[in-house]
């Protein structure tokens, strides 16, 4: 399993930034961006999610919840996922159901396909 150090340095990598680079972005030394590298050290939250940002990236794909780098960029499919969880208990379970029906359908179409 990736570390968040690994994930780190992948994403700075991929954006073609050194870590001087990225260091003057956040105003700090590149030996505290290395650090993070290393995991030697563990940024703050705050810190997290500005280097997630700057990295084109998500926090959640830096500390490993998630492998998919792209998985929470979408702003439409935010936006969905807010209203549905602002929804009534009862309406949130009915479309979810709903959800996972036509994902099964789906994934299903998608394996007979091919």
């Amino acid at each position: 399993m990736a570390t968040f150090g690994k994930r780190l340095r992948d994403c700075r990598k991929e954006k073609g930034l050194s870590q001087n680079e990225v260091a003057k972005l956040l105003n700090t030394n590149h030996s505290v961006i290395g650090k993070y590298e290393r995991d030697d050290v563990k940024p703050s939250i705050d810190v997290a999610k500005r280097l997630a940002d700057l990295l084109d990236t998500t926090v959640a794909y830096l500390i490993g919840e998630t492998e998919a780098n792209e998985l929470f960029k979408d702003i439409d499919m935010l936006r969905r996922l807010k209203d549905i969880n602002n929804l009534p208990e009862k309406d949130k379970l009915a479309i979810l159901y709903n959800l996972d029906a036509l994902l099964r359908d789906a994934k299903t179409r998608l394996a007979y396909s091919s």
